[in-house]
């Protein structure tokens, strides 16, 4: 193990308990997506009390922030994700994830100088749903990282990220209330056209590819049984194995939803809640590191079989690793049969095998950190 790994484990190990302690706190207190003042304060004011020099309310972002240490050539940006689910806490392990950044962004912090490095942690709120990523994107964060990395909770190990891309809906009907036994005639049953709506997506899914997926949830269905509901409203995404893919899957949900409105006469209104999250494109160098330092630490990935159907969650990191080289591997806690976005997948975000995969995680960031800026220096100098 070179001196640079070797420190960067010692600092890991030396701040175990902290990291574990932010962990436990962010997970008993959960925020949801563009509400994490809390959890946003407490991982930025982790990262200030190691030494970073922090920007909070970053690019007019009132629960993100930027935090840097060192100014070395070779630039590593570690994203923290710290939104919880609604009803759910922190059913995604969120409160992992931003431990393991700032764990990581410790590490490489201590061996900056020594290795020519700037290490960014950046606070990258409303993930599950609100796109905070592609918002800091679009305001300049991320321009000139030469890479960008994150671990991602799971039940089982898995190397390689291949999220589909998603698109996230607001779908509401207005009709005209009636009383519902005296003057059923006068109304327009928007409840009628969200049940039209999905009737027609579940005969679709039929002539879907197995590469689609499409579900959402209604979230408002009508005001009392004796009143025609005079407005409706749901939620709904659409994902797919590329951004063409989703457009053109949109287009048949759309007629879905539209065959509702056409049949009861309501107003039919479709709003997209974030921009549409990208396929994931990997760094194959970084990954292959994140790969071997994971195993070097005793990690096990799971066989294609298993790794297939976790890979497949949804992100808005896709969208940073479409502008510069990305890694987000998924990082095992032995949670089984219990499932990310299950209550029972929260309760296993704290706890021994949590902790375990928090300092391996942080550890292996950090070491693939340190490996892919030496690779890059040594193609930078060339041969001798």
């Amino acid at each position: 193990m070179s001196e640079p790994k070797a420190q960067a484990r010692r600092v890991i190990n030396a701040a175990a308990k902290r990291l574990i302690s932010l962990s436990e706190e962010l997970h008993a207190d959960p925020e949801t997506a563009w509400q994490e003042h809390r959890s946003c304060r407490r991982v930025a004011g982790a990262l200030a009390d190691g030494g970073f020099d922090v920007t909070t309310h970053y690019l007019g972002l009132e629960t993100a922030f930027h935090a840097t240490h060192g100014s070395g050539p070779f630039r590593i940006g570690l994203c923290a994700e710290y939104d919880a689910l609604p009803g759910l806490g922190h059913a995604c392990g969120h409160n992992l994830i931003a431990a393991m950044s700032v764990g990581a962004g410790l590490a490489l912090a201590a061996v900056a100088d020594e290795i020519g490095l700037t290490v960014e942690v950046y606070g990258t709120p409303a993930e599950e749903g609100g796109g905070g990523k592609i918002e800091l994107l679009e305001r300049g964060a991320f321009a000139g990282v030469d890479l960008a990395m994150m671990a991602h909770p799971a039940p089982v190990d898995v190397a390689e990220a291949r999220p589909f891309a998603v698109s996230h809906s607001h779908v509401s009907y207005r009709g005209r209330a009636a009383h519902a036994a005296a003057y059923p005639e006068h109304g327009r049953n928007a409840a009628d056209a969200f049940t039209i709506a999905q009737v027609a997506l579940g005969l679709l899914r039929q002539q879907l590819p197995a590469s689609v997926r499409v579900h959402g949830v209604m979230t408002h269905g009508g005001e009392a049984p004796n009143v025609i509901p005079e407005r409706t409203e749901g939620r709904w995404y659409v994902r797919a194995e590329s951004m063409d893919e989703l457009t053109e899957t949109e287009e048949k949900v759309r007629r879905c939803f539209q065959a509702g409105a056409l049949a009861t006469g309501c107003e039919l209104s479709i709003e997209p809640e974030s921009k549409p999250y990208t396929d994931f494109r990997a760094d194959e160098e970084a990954l292959a590191r994140y790969r071997a330092n994971a195993e070097a630490l005793g990690r096990v990935f799971a066989d294609d079989d298993v790794a297939g159907r976790m890979n497949r969650a949804s992100t808005d990191m896709g969208n940073v690793s479409q502008v510069v080289p990305a890694i987000h591997p998924y990082i095992g806690i032995n949670s089984m049969p219990a499932l990310n976005h299950q209550k029972e997948f929260a309760a296993h975000c704290v706890g021994a095998e949590a902790e375990r995969a928090l300092l391996d995680g942080a550890t292996a960031l950090a070491w693939t950190g340190i490996d892919v800026a030496g690779a890059r220096d040594a193609q930078r100098k060339g041969p001798m």
